[in-house]
């Protein structure tokens, strides 16, 4: 089943934009993982609800959180939604391994 991709917010969807001209390799990465999830939605790796980090559950008011590993060390995150139309991919924020590390406790 195909599924829609949104940002989470505008200024997420303008920092993508931007990417483009500040680093073409990770916007390229990331428009690569926006459409694999658009066709397979579950196809990153699930994180357990209580490993979810508190922020991200305060900040965003997330339940579920998946991980799309980009090349490079650079992680995705999204969420799943259902709007009972259709199915949603939200995508929360992308950041390299160090700082996902810091966000994990790691």
């Amino acid at each position: 089943m195909e599924s829609r991709i949104i940002f989470v917010d505008e200024k997420l969807k303008q920092a993508f934009a931007e990417l483009s001209d500040r680093n073409k390799r990770l916007h390229k990465e990331i428009e690569k993982a926006l459409n694999k999830i658009k066709f397979n939605i579950f196809c990153g790796r699930n994180i357990k609800k209580n490993l979810i980090p508190k922020i991200l559950k305060q900040k965003y008011d997330v339940d579920n959180l998946w991980v799309y590993n980009l090349s490079k060390d650079w992680r995705l995150l999204y969420s799943v939604a259902d709007n009972e139309i259709e199915v949603l991919a939200v995508v929360l924020d992308w950041m390299d391994h160090k700082d996902y590390d810091r966000l994990f406790g790691f």
